[in-house]
C-alpha cells in the first residue's frame, strides 16, 4: 500500500493545533478571551459570539487603535470589560471622557458601571497581554503590526486564536519557534477549514491541501480591464464583509497568497502540495486531499463567526453560531482553475514563501505600502502587484537570510516600506504603474 509523505497537520513543532487528535479533548470551562483589535471585523464579531455564549466565556480585556473612541467605551459597557489598551489615545482622560459620554447616552449613572483599568500608548497592548490574566488570546489587528502582540502572547503561554496572518508570514521562523505544540489555532477561515478536514486522516495520509478563494469582484478579469478600478470597486467584495485592508488583498488576491504562505507555516506541508481554487460561492473554505483519492471539504455559509467560534473553544463547536447550509433548495457550487496570469499575487506569494527568510516580511510589507498608496489615490490598482514584483525582485540578495529576532524582520519591513514608497513615487513621475 502506497501512502503519502510524512505530514504534520497543523505542525506540532510549530505549535499550531493538533487537528487529529484534538477531537478527543474534553469540554472547556468558561475561558477568558484577550481580544486584540476589538474594534475591526474580527473583534466585533469574536464579541458576539462571546455575548451569546455568557457560560463558555468572558472578556478580560480588548484592544484597539483608538481612532472610535465611542465605539470601545460602547464595547467596555456592553461586555462589562475590565482592562482595556489603546495604542494611539495620548491621555486616559480622553477615552474616560468617551466611556461617561457613552454611559450617559445608554443612562447609566456613576454606579451603573464599573470604570475599566485604561492602557495608552505604543506598548499598551503589550501591557494588557503581560498583566492581564487569560486563557485566550485572539490576535485580530490588523497587518504587520501585530507580530509584537503575537509573539508577546506566545511567551506567555496562552492559547494564540490568530486571525492576523501577518504576524506569521513576517515573523515565520520566529513565531514557530517561540509557539509550544497546540499552542495556535488558526481563525482564517480557510486555515479553519483544514484544520477541520485534517481530523478525517493521519498525517502520513496527507496528500494535497487545497485553499478556495472567491476569486475577489474582479474575477474573470484581464489586466487591461484592472487599470481603472477604483477604491469603490475594488472594496465591493462578491460574499465578504471585511476590513479594508483585508478586501483589497482579496481583490489583488495577495490574501489568498499569504493564506498560502502561512498554511505551510502552520501545517508544515511543502508548497507543491499546497493548491488554489477559484470558489466563488465561497462555501467551501478549504478541502484536504488524502492518498486513497478521497477529499474532505469544510462547507459553511460565509461568516466569520464560525471560525471564530471554533477558534476560541477549540477542540469542541458551539450551537447555532450560523445557519448551516440548506441542502433542501437547488443550489450549484463551481470551482475554476486560478488565474495566475492576471492575477500573480499568488505565485510572488509562493515565490517569497519558497526562498524563505525575511522574503515574506517584504512582500506583505511592500503590499501594506502600495495598498496605502492605492487607497490615497497615487497608484492604480495594477500597481499594487507590480509594486510587490519589483521590490521582491530587489530584495531577494539582501533578505533571503533567516531573520535572527524581531528587529531583523522590522529592518526588512522598513526597507521594503521604503522601496515601495520609491516605486511609487517614480510611478507617478512617470505617469505609470507597469513594470
Amino acid at each position: 500500500m502506497k501512502l503519502a509523505s510524512s505530514v504534520e497537520p497543523a505542525v506540532n513543532a510549530a505549535g499550531a493545533v493538533n487537528a487529529a487528535n484534538a477531537a478527543n479533548a474534553p469540554t472547556p470551562t468558561r475561558r477568558a478571551v484577550l481580544i486584540l483589535g476589538s474594534t475591526g471585523s474580527i473583534g466585533t464579531q469574536a464579541l458576539d459570539v462571546i455575548e451569546a455564549n455568557p457560560d463558555g466565556f468572558g472578556v478580560a480585556g480588548i484592544a484597539a487603535g483608538g481612532r472610535d473612541l465611542a465605539l470601545i467605551a460602547g464595547q467596555v459597557l456592553r461586555s462589562a470589560v475590565p482592562v482595556v489598551a489603546i495604542t494611539r489615545a495620548r491621555h486616559v482622560e480622553d477615552f474616560q471622557a468617551a466611556l461617561r459620554a457613552e454611559a450617559d447616552r445608554r443612562g447609566l449613572g456613576p454606579a451603573g458601571y464599573a470604570p475599566p483599568r485604561v492602557l495608552v500608548g505604543p506598548e499598551a497592548v503589550r501591557e494588557l497581554i503581560e498583566s492581564t490574566p487569560a486563557d485566550i488570546v485572539l490576535n485580530g489587528i490588523d497587518g504587520d503590526q501585530g507580530l509584537a502582540a503575537t509573539l508577546t502572547a506566545l511567551a506567555t503561554g496562552v492559547r494564540l486564536a490568530l486571525a492576523n496572518k501577518e504576524s506569521l508570514i513576517a515573523g515565520g521562523p520566529l513565531v514557530l519557534k517561540a509557539a509550544a505544540p497546540g499552542q495556535i489555532v488558526p481563525v482564517d477561515s480557510e486555515h479553519s477549514a483544514l484544520a477541520q478536514c485534517l481530523r478525517g486522516g493521519r498525517a502520513r495520509e496527507v496528500a494535497k491541501l487545497v485553499l478556495t478563494a472567491s476569486g475577489g469582484p474582479f474575477r474573470g478579469r484581464r489586466r487591461a480591464e484592472l487599470a481603472g478600478v477604483t477604491l469603490a470597486d475594488a472594496l465591493a467584495h462578491p460574499t465578504w464583509s471585511m476590513g479594508q485592508l483585508v478586501t483589497l488583498n482579496s481583490a489583488t488576491l495577495v490574501n489568498k497568497g499569504l493564506e498560502v504562505i502561512e498554511a505551510h507555516l502552520l501545517f508544515g506541508v511543502p508548497y507543491e502540495r499546497l493548491g488554489v481554487v477559484v470558489h466563488p460561492q465561497s462555501i467551501v473554505h478549504s478541502m484536504v486531499t488524502f492518498a486513497d483519492g478521497s477529499t474532505l471539504a469544510q462547507a459553511s455559509p460565509p461568516t466569520m463567526k464560525i471560525p471564530i467560534a471554533l477558534a476560541l473553544s477549540w477542540p469542541d463547536r458551539l450551537v447555532d453560531i450560523a445557519p448551516a447550509c440548506d441542502f433542501s433548495q437547488a443550489q450549484s457550487w463551481t470551482f475554476e482553475p486560478l488565474d495566475h496570469e492576471n492575477f500573480p499575487a499568488v505565485s510572488l506569494a509562493i515565490a517569497a514563501g519558497s526562498a524563505g527568510g525575511s522574503l515574506p516580511a517584504v512582500f506583505n510589507a511592500a503590499n501594506e505600502e502600495a495598498v496605502g498608496a492605492f487607497v490615497d489615490g497615487a497608484l492604480s490598482f495594477t500597481g499594487i502587484v507590480d509594486t510587490i514584483a519589483a521590490v521582491l525582485e530587489s530584495a531577494e540578495a539582501d533578505w533571503a537570510g533567516q531573520p535572527a529576532d524581531v528587529d531583523e524582520v522590522f529592518a526588512a519591513q522598513r526597507w521594503a516600506r521604503a522601496r515601495a514608497r520609491e516605486r511609487v513615487a517614480g510611478s507617478a513621475t512617470s505617469g505609470g504603474s507597469s513594470r
